[in-house]
Parts: structure tokens; sequence; C-alpha cells
């Protein structure tokens, strides 16, 4: 299980075949990557923050938790941190189980949880100046499936 917190862009494709490397003990393997999006137009960039050891100790719950309800053969988080542009990697997430079901339901916790429970903080800059990103209500209603 590997948790990085990092400001470096990822090989999506090297991490992937990394991941997958001399495992033939799984079924499944599911990956999701988010990108950053410029839903409005004018978005310049977008800053996350973070508390570096509250960061990755929190991830690394959340991780914990994902192989406590799955059986779960591998896992790979990746976030960044800092200034990304419209179409730079934010995060990714990678699953291995001996079954799908396992692989996609884990993948899923993991990223709701990321999503809205993870200790980032994000800050939008575009022509009309800036803003924070405020929570959504849709991230925090995707919890409630895992509860």
């Amino acid at each position: 299980m590997t948790v990085r917190v990092q400001t470096e862009d990822f090989d999506l494709s090297a991490e992937l075949a990394d991941f997958a490397k001399g495992r033939t003990d799984v079924g499944a393997r599911v990956s999701f990557t988010g990108v950053v999006r410029d839903v409005e137009g004018g978005l310049d960039r977008m800053e996350i923050e973070h508390y570096p050891g509250m960061t990755q100790k929190a991830i690394a719950a959340m991780v914990e938790q994902a192989t406590l309800r799955w059986e779960l053969a591998d896992c790979l988080v990746i976030h960044r941190h800092g200034p990304l542009r419209p179409g730079d990697q934010i995060m990714m997430v990678a699953t291995a189980a001996p079954h799908r079901v396992a692989a996609f339901e884990s993948a899923e916790f993991l990223m709701d949880y990321l999503k809205s429970r993870a200790p980032f903080w994000k800050k939008e800059f575009g022509a009309d100046g800036s803003c924070w990103v405020d929570a959504k209500d849709e991230d925090e209603d995707a919890l409630s499936r895992w509860e």
C-alpha cells in the first residue's frame, strides 16, 4: 500500500505498470486519474495547499479503512499539491484485488473520501481574481453510501 503526496507530476502509464508488475495474485486492477478542469472557462490555475504530516496520515488512514472493508492485494494513492493548470493531473487511485467488485468499490470509496475528507485546500485563480473552492453537497452526499 503506497500513499504519496507530491508537487511533481506523475507518469500514469509508468505508475500503472509498476503497480501491476509481478502481480499474478489479482484478478482485477482499477485506476482513476483526476485532472484540473476549467468548467466555466477562464481558469488560469488552481493552487492546492496542505499540511504535510497531517495529509499523509489522513490518506493512509483512508487506505487502511479500504483494506479493512475489502480484500485488497494492493493500493496506490498519489495526490499532488502546489500550482496546477487546467488539464494537469491532480491525483490517481489504483486498487488491486482478487475480484473486480472489491477493486471497483474500494477505488470509489477512496475517491469519495479523498474528495471530501483529505485535508487539502484549493484556491482557483482566473481573470476575475481568486477564490477558495467550497465543499460541494454532492461530494458529502457521496459518502453516505459507505456508512
